[in-house]
């Protein structure tokens, strides 16, 4: 019983954080944290791997249409800036993980690694009640902005630019 009260708690809280739209925010520079997270086909993927890079990691599932709706989105960005040190990470939180995603990449053309989270990974990042939330790394390893809600591509792109500088 607690079990699917906690379900429709949490399931409650991602519609009402979606309904909330867009909140985007520069943070003061906190350091990312370390993870390490299993890919689509069960490889470990380290933010380690990205040292040096700016990231953006997506929060994100197959089931939300703001999420979907920013993907082409990424998918552009990954293209166009990848050559100057621009990675996305997508971190899905399906509950039925690479079973989900993987169909998911190979249908809309994901170019950038997606690595399968959870709660843990949620708490890692200071804990959200929406997705997408997304989060913005510099260089240095230090996340400098986090938005939650979908967004314009051209918009977020100007942040990006900023911190690809």
């Amino acid at each position: 019983m607690f079990t699917n009260l906690r379900s429709l708690l949490t399931a409650t809280l991602f519609v009402f954080g979606l309904a909330a739209g867009l909140r985007a925010e520069p943070v003061p520079p906190v350091p990312a944290p370390d993870w390490t997270l299993l890919d689509v086909e069960g490889n470990p993927v380290s933010f380690a791997q990205f040292k040096g890079k700016v990231v953006v990691v997506d929060f994100w599932a197959t089931w939300c249409p703001p999420c979907i709706k920013e993907i082409p989105g990424y998918i552009a960005l990954q293209e166009k800036h990848g050559k100057d040190g621009l990675v996305i990470v997508g971190i899905s939180l399906d509950r039925k993980g690479a079973a989900v995603v993987k169909p998911f990449m190979a249908k809309h053309g994901v170019n950038y690694p997606m690595v399968i989270g959870d709660q843990d990974t949620v708490a890692a990042f200071g804990g959200f009640n929406a997705i997408p939330t997304t989060f913005l790394i510099n260089r240095d390893g230090m996340i400098v902005d986090r938005k939650t809600g979908a967004e314009e591509t051209a918009e977020y792109e100007k942040r990006i630019l900023a911190v690809l500088k």
